[in-house]
């Protein structure tokens, strides 16, 4: 990802999200959320380079900065909290898109943060299913988003989706950490036994009365 265009095109692929510029200037460009309006991704060119403002956790923003010198201190924001994104091209595109999506999480009430926050919630020895994440996170008929939540999952120490199985107890077959058989030999040192490819849900799945699902 070189160029402004491409970074707000992304920035836009977010639900209810717009794009703005505020300072009359068209070299900032801003892409905010509805319905409060908050600015995750800030554009500009600065020194002939276009970069990107983007909210981050702070173990991300150390981890981001030790590993890319394009990673900066945010320029005229909050340090603690922003960081600035040259695009020179020395960033692997996915790695942008997922520091783009973390402002996006962060300055939302996002169905995906909701449902890395149910994820972490499932204790060791046990399992939950797809619809059980949902719920948890607050709505039952999202399975597919929380699928396509833990396919990208930012922080695999963290967010423990190899405890996620599907409604008749499977593992997934093209599981994120490298396949069935990982999630298998994670899952067993759970102390959850795996057999065929299959919990047992009746033994191991999490019950409703075990978590508190407005937490």
């Amino acid at each position: 990802m070189k160029t402004r265009e491409e970074a707000l095109k992304y920035g836009l692929t977010f639900p209810d999200t717009y794009q703005e510029a505020p300072f009359h200037d068209a070299n900032w460009q801003l892409i905010r959320v509805r319905p409060n309006g908050k600015a995750f991704l800030w554009s500009y060119e600065k020194d002939g380079q276009i970069c990107l403002n983007l909210k981050c956790n702070p173990e991300w923003r150390d981890l981001w900065r030790s590993t890319y010198k394009a990673v900066l201190p945010a320029y005229h924001q909050n340090k603690e909290h922003w960081i600035t994104v040259v695009l020179d091209d020395s960033i692997p595109d996915e790695e942008v898109k997922r520091m783009i999506a973390e402002s996006f999480d962060l300055v939302t009430d996002s169905p995906t943060k909701r449902i890395y926050e149910a994820v972490k919630k499932i204790p060791k020895g046990k399992v939950a299913t797809y619809a059980q994440v949902a719920a948890m996170a607050g709505n039952p008929k999202m399975c597919r988003a929380v699928g396509n939540a833990l396919h990208k999952n930012p922080d695999f120490e963290n967010i423990p989706c190899y405890r996620v199985v599907n409604a008749k107890g499977e593992l997934a077959g093209e599981y994120v950490f490298g396949g069935m058989w990982a999630q298998k030999e994670m899952l067993e040192a759970d102390g959850i036994e795996v057999i065929d490819g299959k919990v047992d849900l009746a033994r191991y799945a999490i019950e409703i009365g075990e978590m508190d699902y407005n937490d």
